[in-house]
């Protein structure tokens, strides 16, 4: 059996462009739909939305090889390095600031050429170490012939089985010659095609020891970019890759053993993608959801307990708020939290739920409610939330 790269007419790549063609188009107009609506955000909520992406970006294309980085961390180092004030930024290892550089630099600088010189220096921020795990390995070069066979396997000793061989590295110098010439040459191609393709030909490459799999997804990132024609990143595919991991391997296999016409593999990177995005979209609602809510607030005096509060709520929280909840998460009295429920009720951006009494709780507002209510005004009078408090007195 040949593999890919061992075809006579390799790298002569083709599909079937009217198989693609609707695809394509489809997921051209998601993406356009997502870029229009993230337009009429402001820039801070732009930013915050690109800031999640791109975090997740580096923490599931880790995942994919196995690696798992602290959210938070990965979070901090790209806040910093965009220069975002998100206050309080937590201190990142040397390892995960080199992840961080390669994705943005991938993602902010798109338009830059992509060259044998960028690639070894994204190699060499990924590994500062020298090491992969706890073996040295050659940084910011091809693999050396000294490497052996670049194998994928899988299994115990003794019952393993090569998922793909990877060219030998004698060709490497050529072949990466080759397809850099390709991304920043070659006319015509849609750049959503040209990402699949990328993607494909640099990890059925294998040019490095390893880290070649980040490195393909970020060159597919860098492609997606310079698609939207924007460095602002609003869907992640590492992030989808990552949720059909199973999935991305049988397909990249099941293409490497097979034959030039790589219509199966670009016809799932599209689906893969097309899912990306519509995952966005379904981010955004929420994202949209918190402005709203926001947006509210900002009518009002908020003290640190309710905006501590808040954030929890249209965050990770799950299940419905109660006095005693609050009181334990704010670290406040129940009676303050009684006044702080209150007023965040008053002013339309909790609801009580039907039940009283000692199973009375409180949810956020929909989006949907926040949209058809009419604006508040300023709740100032202490009489007002006092009639509340007596009316919750009595339920209990």
């Amino acid at each position: 059996m040949k593999w890919i790269h061992e075809q006579p007419e390799w790298p002569q790549f083709h599909w079937d462009d009217k198989a693609l063609s609707a695809p394509l188009a489809q997921l051209r107009h998601q993406q356009g739909h997502l870029l229009g609506r993230m337009s009429h955000l402001g820039f801070s909520l732009q930013m915050e939305t690109s800031l999640n992406t791109l975090t997740s970006d580096a923490v599931k294309s880790s995942a994919i090889e196995g690696e798992q980085l602290d959210r938070e961390e990965v979070r901090s180092s790209i806040a910093l390095q965009l220069g975002m004030d998100k206050g309080g930024h937590l201190p990142s290892s040397r390892h995960i600031n080199g992840i961080v550089e390669v994705l943005l630099d991938a993602t902010q600088a798109y338009q830059q050429p992509l060259t044998e010189e960028r690639l070894c220096a994204w190699h060499s921020a990924l590994f500062p170490s020298g090491f992969s795990g706890m073996t040295p390995i050659m940084v910011g070069m091809w693999r050396p012939p000294s490497a052996g066979a670049m194998q994928v396997i899988s299994g115990a000793f003794g019952r393993r089985r090569v998922h793909f061989e990877a060219p030998d590295a004698n060709r490497l110098p050529d072949e990466m010659a080759a397809f850099l010439d390709w991304f920043e040459h070659d006319g015509g191609l849609d750049p959503v095609l040209k990402a699949g393709v990328a993607h494909f030909w640099f990890i059925t490459l294998h040019p490095f020891e390893d880290g070649n799999g980040r490195i393909a997804r970020a060159i597919a990132d860098m492609a997606l970019a310079r698609a939207d024609a924007t460095p602002q990143r609003f869907y992640s595919m590492s992030a989808q890759i990552e949720a059909e991991r199973k999935h991305y391997y049988e397909q990249l296999e099941r293409q490497q053993r097979g034959s030039l016409d790589i219509t199966p593999w670009l016809s799932w990177f599209l689906a893969c993608l097309g899912r990306a995005i519509a995952s966005a979209e379904a981010a955004l609602g929420a994202v949209l959801h918190k402005a709203k809510v926001w947006e509210r607030l900002h009518l009002y005096t908020v003290n640190e307990r309710q905006r501590l509060i808040m954030n929890r709520m249209m965050g990770d929280f799950e299940g419905y708020m109660n006095t005693s909840k609050y009181a334990t998460m704010a670290k406040c009295s129940t009676d303050t939290a009684l006044r702080d429920i209150g007023a965040l009720v008053a002013w339309g951006v909790l609801v009580q739920n039907p039940a009283k009494g000692r199973s009375t709780s409180y949810r956020l507002v929909t989006a949907e409610e926040l949209t058809t209510a009419d604006v508040k005004e300023v709740v100032e009078d202490m009489a007002v939330l006092r009639e509340w408090f007596q009316q919750q007195e009595c339920s209990e």
